[in-house]
């Protein structure tokens, strides 16, 4: 016999299954001699009153034992032989991508500019240590993409695009944590997400398929109204319908394909910086309690939201107990992200804090340089491509031309602009900065002075509402850390929202974060499988 309970429970009860037990036994009536099982089937945790509880959803067995395996396996033949599909990137759209043509039985052949997920890592301890970026093999670029050494975060509001439960259940057969299928917030941890990468690319080649690694794509083989395949910088030709997933930072791509007339379109982006706080008090303050999470609670998580002159102000991709990592692709850039290990025990917690832009935006703040109402700031610098203004690189050039300000105020280095939070509100230099999880290092320097208008007054603002809503959270132990600038693609490749290929060209599918479709690791999943089907019925 199963039965099933919602139940709101103390956190030492929900964190140990014996007093999970004990409590289904007082307060449901069961007999703790026929409960066999438990299993937990969604895990919260409601800190909103002084008093945090946790809430369950869970399974009793009574006399009987679980028949059902831990996550559902999906079955991937052999594809030797079959139609052949090419798909760019090796981030969660491109293998979600690859892996379900398995399922549909067309043989993928995955290029990835990068380095496989281990050799990667090399490149990224480099950052820190060297100060040097290597623009093939970075934060951004290689197999697992932007996700892969930053956070592994796998919550996501896309349920609407399709079948979360399916992308979690994929992680779990390779090798993640069954844990993610209960969490409210799942997330696997950066520490445990390369081994699940790799999983995921040898299913890919044990079926059939390829995967090639520093490889770039380098121009799309078009003939008439038609992609044919691709051309790469290894001197391949490689031919089949193009799922095209090259992630946000494929800065390149999106210039190839204005160049050649593939239409795209510029995007709304949220630009800002990374807030870090001590973990500590994070916990003091969202747990309501002063000696923080204690033993049963993990570290706390927030979200703040507010509209601020007509735009959102918002928290990103919150990390609690992570880092702060130096997310550059390319020389004459600083970009920030975070990420957190599994355990989440780091000494901070961070979260991006950014302020929405529209395109229009910026035309709106160019004309007011030009009449003198504002200063020329980060609108004037030198090589800023924003003359063109209204066109499809705009928000683009508006993100290069920001993390290029910031690497020249970090004295030319991966050294980060940083600043006190409080003295960011009051407009004051910071003498001083507190220590910090990020690895090549912090300089003083006044984000309120040089960041533009647009964005540092609305952070400001928003700081001091959130501030409001949060007691403890507006300090000057917390810092801010310039610039994060790549919360989403800057470009939409315009596709047709009934067979997903481009909106002229047949046999390209422009596909997840990159292409402008997707906000995460399991939208883009999610964005890469129903690209995965487009192809199926293109090729039918």
């Amino acid at each position: 016999m199963i039965q099933e309970y919602q139940l709101r429970l103390l956190p030492e009860i929900a964190a140990n299954e014996q007093r999970l037990k004990e409590y289904l036994v007082q307060e449901k009536g069961l007999n703790a001699r026929e409960i066999t099982a438990t299993k937990i089937l969604k895990r919260s945790i409601d800190a909103r009153q002084r008093t945090v509880f946790v809430n369950l959803s869970i399974r009793a067995y009574l006399n009987e034992m679980p028949k059902e395996e831990e996550f559902q396996s999906t079955i991937y033949n052999k594809v030797k032989g079959k139609p052949q599909v090419i798909v760019v990137g090796a981030g969660p759209g491109g293998l979600f991508a690859a892996l379900r043509l398995i399922e549909l039985g067309l043989r993928p052949v995955v290029v990835e500019r990068g380095k496989n997920v281990r050799d990667r890592k090399k490149d990224l301890a480099l950052i820190g240590r060297e100060q040097t970026v290597n623009p093939e093999s970075n934060y951004s670029f290689g197999e697992g993409g932007a996700g892969a050494y930053s956070d592994g975060k796998l919550y996501t509001r896309s349920k609407k695009r399709g079948n979360v439960d399916k992308i979690l259940n994929v992680f779990c057969q390779h090798g993640a944590s069954t844990a993610i299928l209960a969490d409210a917030h799942p997330h696997i941890g950066t520490d445990k997400l390369p081994r699940v990468i790799e999983n995921m690319r040898n299913t890919i080649i044990a079926c059939g398929g390829e995967v090639h690694f520093e490889t770039r794509m380098d121009t799309l083989i078009i003939e008439g109204d038609e992609v044919k395949g691709i051309e790469t910088s290894t001197g391949k030709t490689l031919l089949g319908p193009v799922i095209l997933a090259t992630g946000h930072s494929a800065r390149d791509v999106y210039r190839w394909l204005a160049a050649n007339q593939v239409e795209i379109e510029a995007k709304g982006i949220a630009v800002g910086v990374r807030l870090e706080h001590p973990a500590e008090l994070i916990d003091q303050i969202q747990y309501h309690n002063r000696n923080g999470r204690g033993k049963y609670l993990p570290a706390a998580e927030y979200s703040f939201v507010t509209q601020v002159d007509g735009r959102g102000v918002y928290s990103f991709c919150m990390c609690p107990g992570g880092f702060v990592v130096p997310a550059a692709s390319g020389p004459e850039q600083i970009v920030v992200n975070g990420m957190s290990p599994s355990n989440r025990g780091s000494r901070w917690s961070n979260s991006g804090m950014v302020v929405e832009i529209r395109p229009e935006d910026l035309l709106s703040e160019e004309l007011k340089v030009e009449s003198g109402e504002l200063p020329c700031g980060v609108l004037a610098q030198p090589n800023s491509q924003l003359s063109t203004l209204n066109s499809q690189l705009n928000m683009l050039s508006f993100q290069e031309t920001l993390e290029r300000l910031c690497w020249q105020q970090g004295n030319m280095k991966q050294t980060a602009p940083a600043q006190r939070m409080a003295d960011f509100t009051k407009k004051k230099l910071s003498y001083d900065l507190p220590d910090s999880s990020y690895a090549p290092g912090l300089l003083s320097s006044p984000l309120h002075f040089w960041m533009p208008p647009f964005i540092a007054d609305r952070l400001s603002k928003g700081f001091q509402q959130f501030g409001r809503y949060s007691h403890g959270f507006l300090t000057n132990e917390a810092v801010m850390i310039g610039v994060e600038t790549r919360t989403s693609a800057p470009v939409r490749i315009v596709r047709d929202k009934d067979t997903l290929q481009h909106i002229r060209l047949k046999g390209l599918f422009p596909c997840g974060e990159g292409a402008g479709y997707a906000g995460g690791i399991v939208s883009a999943g999610i964005d890469g499988e129903r690209c995965a089907e487009a192809v199926k019925e293109y090729l039918r």
